[in-house]
């Protein structure tokens, strides 16, 4: 295939979502993007403003609780030092003068906040799912609509990995940061201004105590992430090599064995395990020491603030239930900042994502379906191809001048080396792709107006790549036309010698095929496909090398199978072993994008040009240039 020749799909194979995770690229137009994001909640901004209420109204029950729980301490230091007073004096104490219903309405008014506080955030979260899912299904929705309305180049210049990876990764990164992220950094500022403002109202020395921590902190986080975050970036490359080699080793296994290929395939993943194993071990072991750091700065100051804070009670300055409450500010505030830092990597990798989906929404898409009416041309051929320009680059034309006409019920073969242009026609035929110039006709009329869903409602295509979906052999069959009788699917079964194999299978027509189809051979996965074209009952069949998988004694039953399912049906052949096309009422020579010759075989023998050179060439073991 020339270079100008996409690579057509290979259907048959499986494809995961690929491996698009860890940590994701930073985003290119980090505003941009989030405005872009956020219009897509502007239909739920009510929805929005409640979530953000109901936090903040979980987190001030949650800050207040401390202090409140304080005072019960505090009514209780009051009464043992009452109590000692007494006895000091020499007075006979019963009991201790503790006030515990005081204590008791104090307890009670903590659990009620503490439940409150626990109810807001189940309501904010519940109305934050629904809102973060309803946004992703907008945009999943949208990403599958775009997805149909992109050209099949698009297809042929991205990896399927690379567009499932958009469809399902960045998804739902986007979908767990919308749901989480964003209440998270609501609630984790509230809570830092909050913590902040409650620990003031205690003792601004003590608050002056508590924040000498956060500068040495901020410098802990600052020194040690960009360090991590570079690990972490090759742990994810190695990881992504590695995959890369199990997953070749493990599909062409048996290549690799037939080699003896085994110990430098040991030797190369030893090789990369033994990078990914150096990378990952810093990553984890750099990321790792960060929170026992911010834990001992934090207990540094937790000290401090209980020793002056001891002295303080000592003196009367401080209540010894608002020093209990303040020690427990003081684990409260750390986490916040540590929460924010976090989520600041958490929404770059989330707007990241957010990036790739909207480049894939502003793709440009196929030429507008037509809107007029279309115009036929009187007594023009079945399938005109008149004067077409094509080429997958604009720059370099891979068709300049090409022309063919085409009589109903006529079988076309189509031949040439590789990167001829045989698969382009069947793309031009189809619309997957567009002319540059000139025009195709269908029955006198420009297919370009005609909507694509209307043109391709005439072909139908077997390919060599052969694709079954997961489903039973009869559904896989019926999928070429739903309304398909029973007695229909089953004549196609046996005319493409499908029933002969299916009927010795254990469950035979409700045998369920796997993602790949892999348990059934090559062989039998393109009858099936055969099959199904036939049901389908097409004006125009395309085979692109129909029967390269299989045998030559069933191909054999195939082609004497399509000299009566053929009848009456135009078809396109497209095949390299020329003798499979010999009866073809017209064969189409093709090299470098141009028809060279054209004629029956007979004809084209007879004038012993490039067509006899590569028919014979088959046969005689020479090579045609």
């Amino acid at each position: 295939m020339s270079k100008n020749t996409p690579t057509r799909p290979s259907m048959g194979r499986g494809h995961g979502p690929g491996a698009h995770g860890g940590l994701v690229e930073k985003p290119q137009h980090f505003w941009r993007t989030t405005n872009r994001l956020l219009r897509y909640m502007s239909n739920r901004l009510v929805a929005v403003a409640l979530v953000l209420i109901l936090a903040i109204t979980s987190v001030i029950f949650q800050i207040r609780t401390p202090k409140i729980l304080g005072e019960a301490t505090t009514e209780i230091y009051k009464g043992i030092m009452k109590g000692a007073a007494a006895k000091k004096a020499g007075l006979t104490v019963a009991k201790l003068p503790i006030d515990f219903d005081k204590i008791k309405q104090i307890i009670l008014i903590v659990v009620l906040m503490y439940l409150a506080s626990a109810l807001f955030n189940f309501l904010q979260q519940f109305i934050m799912t629904r809102v973060s899912q309803q946004t992703v299904y907008q945009l999943r929705k949208e990403f599958k609509e775009k997805m149909q309305r992109v050209p099949i180049s698009y297809y042929d210049t991205h990896s399927n990995g690379d567009i499932m990876s958009r469809a399902v990764n960045d998804m739902d990164n986007i979908a767990s940061t919308l749901q989480q992220s964003l209440t998270q950094a609501v609630t984790s500022t509230v809570t830092f201004i909050g913590t902040l403002w409650m620990m003031l109202t205690i003792s601004w020395k003590l608050t002056l105590i508590a924040l000498i921590t956060i500068p040495l902190s901020l410098v802990v986080v600052g020194v040690i992430a960009p360090r991590s975050q570079r690990y972490f970036a090759a742990q994810q490359r190695s990881l992504g090599l590695l995959n890369n080699q199990v997953e070749e080793n493990y599909s062409g296994h048996v290549v690799l064995k037939s080699f003896n290929k085994e110990k430098s395939a040991i030797t190369t993943f030893e090789e990369q395990n033994g990078n990914y194993y150096r990378a990952a071990w810093k990553a984890q072991f750099i990321s790792g020491i960060i929170m026992p750091l911010m834990i001992f700065l934090n207990n540094i100051g937790y000290v401090f603030v209980a020793i002056i804070g001891g002295i303080q009670v000592t003196h009367g300055a401080v209540t010894l239930g608002n020093v209990q409450a303040f020690l427990q500010y003081m684990n409260q505030f750390s986490q916040p900042i540590s929460q924010l830092a976090n989520l600041l990597n958490t929404i770059q990798s989330t707007v990241a994502s957010a990036e790739r989906i909207f480049s894939v929404l502003d793709e440009p898409e196929m030429s507008p379906e037509p809107t007029t009416q279309p115009q036929k041309r009187p007594e023009a051929d079945f399938i005109d191809f008149d004067h077409v320009q094509f080429g997958y680059n604009q720059d370099e034309l891979l068709m300049n001048d090409y022309n063919l006409q085409v009589q109903k019920g006529q079988r076309v073969a189509i031949v040439g080396p590789t990167g001829a242009g045989k698969t382009t026609i069947i793309n031009l035929l189809e619309r997957f792709y567009d002319v540059s110039g000139g025009t195709i006709r269908l029955e006198g009329v420009d297919t370009r107006q005609l909507s694509r869903d209307d043109l391709r409602s005439h072909f139908a295509m077997v390919l060599q790549d052969t694709w079954l979906f997961t489903g039973t052999i009869y559904a896989n069959l019926k999928y070429g036309r739903e309304e398909a009788t029973e007695a229909e699917i089953m004549a196609a079964a046996k005319a493409a010698h499908v029933d002969e194999f299916v009927r010795r299978l254990p469950q035979g027509y409700e045998t369920v095929l796997n993602e790949a189809a892999s348990n059934i051979s090559q062989g039998q996965r393109q009858l099936i496909t055969i099959a199904r074209a036939f049901v389908a009952d097409p004006k125009i069949l395309i085979l692109d090398e129909a029967t390269s998988s299989v045998d030559t004694r069933t191909e054999v039953h195939i082609q004497h199978a399509m000299e009566r399912l053929l009848a009456n049906r135009t078809s396109f052949v497209v095949a390299h072993r020329l003798s499979t096309i010999r009866d073809a009422d017209n064969i189409i020579v093709m090299n470098h994008g141009d028809v060279i010759e054209t004629g029956t075989h007979d004809q084209l023998m007879a004038q012993k040009g490039f067509y006899a050179d590569l028919y014979n060439s088959q046969f005689s073991g020479n090579i045609v240039l």
